[in-house]
């Protein structure tokens, strides 16, 4: 049962092309959304509520932990589940992680089994921030049952709400970006488990969250290269910026040459990232965001 137990949180911006099939699938499931829109510019809030949703406007662009934060804060069930606007729960995937959190009571985190457009399941049980399950040239192999594992991807989870409000929510430093990692030790760090519930299964559009727009490219590789550094040195691991903005520079460089745009913002983002951190610069002042 889900049914007043759980709400699910969607962090929206330019979400319309989305946000249809991801709330009729927790609908289907019995599952209310909670939609934390970050300044949309499209359809968003109006598909949002044409579709049932309850809808909290934020004046100005919060970034993904910020506004799931706002989201948590606001909901009032023992769960809630956090997930993009690009993800579609299959029908008892919500139930199914609920029946594992009452299986599991010192568990914090559940993870349903996330499968891309291609088919390929995403998978990935390690991070720069996990202590244990490094394995960084190991062959994946997918577990066959219900399974602990230090990290898990902040597309789509189930966590205890009194958990997540303890432990402060999302880093309100980190605007996009390696905020799932952060949250993952924590709770790892805390002494709880994170759990992996397979039968729980989750459509993820990757990289559909958002439409596409010139310098959108841009600003999201700038997010990555500084999260990766902040986070980093958060945890005392050696400094990635000087590295990812040489290599990044070099290659924008080599990018100009070719006019591709993506390619370009790609590269000069992650530079421009990297330089960032090193010169001190916040990523919420990138943003105008307090």
């Amino acid at each position: 049962m889900t049914s007043g137990s759980v709400t699910a949180i969607i962090v929206t911006f330019d979400s319309a092309h989305a946000l249809p099939e991801c709330l009729g699938a927790l609908q289907a499931d019995g599952v209310p959304a909670l939609v934390v829109d970050n300044a949309s510019t499209d359809e968003t809030v109006a598909i949002a509520e044409g579709q049932g949703a309850t809808v909290i406007r934020n004046a100005r662009n919060e970034g993904y932990g910020r506004a799931n934060n706002i989201g948590a804060r606001a909901a009032d069930t023992e769960f809630v589940l956090i997930a993009n606007p690009d993800c579609v729960v299959d029908p008892g995937a919500v139930p199914a992680l609920v029946d594992a959190a009452r299986r599991y009571p010192d568990a914090a985190l559940f993870a349903p089994q996330i499968v891309e457009p291609s088919g390929r399941v995403f998978y990935q049980p390690r991070s720069l921030l996990a202590t244990s399950l490094t394995n960084p040239g190991g062959k994946l192999v997918l577990p066959e049952g219900e399974a602990c594992a230090p990290f898990f991807s902040g597309a789509c989870f189930l966590i205890r709400r009194d958990v997540f409000l303890k432990l402060g929510g999302f880093d309100q430093n980190i605007f996009l970006f390696y905020e799932d990692d952060d949250l993952c030790r924590r709770i790892a760090d805390s002494g709880a488990a994170l759990i992996y519930v397979p039968q729980a299964l989750v459509r993820h559009g990757r990289g559909r969250s958002s439409g596409e727009k010139p310098g959108r490219i841009f600003a999201s590789r700038w997010h990555q290269a500084w999260s990766r550094a902040y986070v980093s040195r958060k945890y005392g691991l050696p400094n990635p910026a000087p590295g990812m903005f040489a290599i990044n520079a070099l290659k924008a460089a080599g990018a100009r040459l070719t006019f591709r745009r993506k390619l370009i913002e790609r590269y000069g983002g992650s530079a421009a990232g990297a330089l960032a951190f090193l010169k001190g610069e916040k990523a919420l002042e990138r943003e105008r965001v307090p």
